[in-house]
């Protein structure tokens, strides 16, 4: 029997990132994110639901999560299911949590403002799941631009590169 195991969210970070390394050298960073679900319930009125979901971060995807962003910062998760098990006190337990492959910063700036020194620009989902530092090149005081090609990076722009299509009306 096949089975398929894909989990995409979209949420904001509940508390700071703190990053930590395994004895290997790779870096680990476990954050829980605030996922709102709105419905009307049997009166009418609009009822927000929460749900808390922990999400465990691996690699550079965890180096930048920890230096960009922090508590309230709005992120898009594409991951896997991962059931934890343990034993405490005699008794069996277990939790679901989300192993991230795929880690998106969305909103801008001000909504979740980098907590390095650096400059960052906000990203958007169409970037392909690129960290900040493969998909932009940052300079202080100016907007980013992608490192692609000038006419790619800006298809309707001033750039060299562009050229205005014959467009026949």
């Amino acid at each position: 029997m096949a089975s398929y195991n894909r989990v995409v969210l979209v949420g904001n970070i509940t508390r700071d990132i703190e990053l930590r390394y395994t004895p290997g050298g790779m870096a680990v960073a476990d954050i829980a994110i605030a996922v709102n679900e709105r419905r009307k319930n049997q009166s009418g009125d609009w009822v927000d639901e929460v749900s808390f979901i922990d999400i465990t971060l691996f690699g550079r995807t965890a180096e930048v999560a920890s230096e960009y962003l922090g508590k309230g910062s709005p992120i898009l998760v594409e991951g896997r299911l991962k059931q934890d098990r343990w034993e405490q006190d005699g008794q069996k337990r277990s939790k679901l949590k989300v192993i991230c492959d795929r880690m998106q910063m969305l909103g801008t700036r001000a909504e979740g403002a980098p907590r390095g020194g650096g400059s960052a620009s906000a990203s958007s989902p169409s970037q392909g799941g690129q960290t900040p530092d493969e998909s932009y090149g940052y300079s202080e005081g100016s907007a980013a631009t992608a490192t692609a090609g000038a006419g790619e990076a800006n298809p309707t722009g001033s750039s060299p590169s562009y050229e205005e299509p014959d467009i026949p009306f």
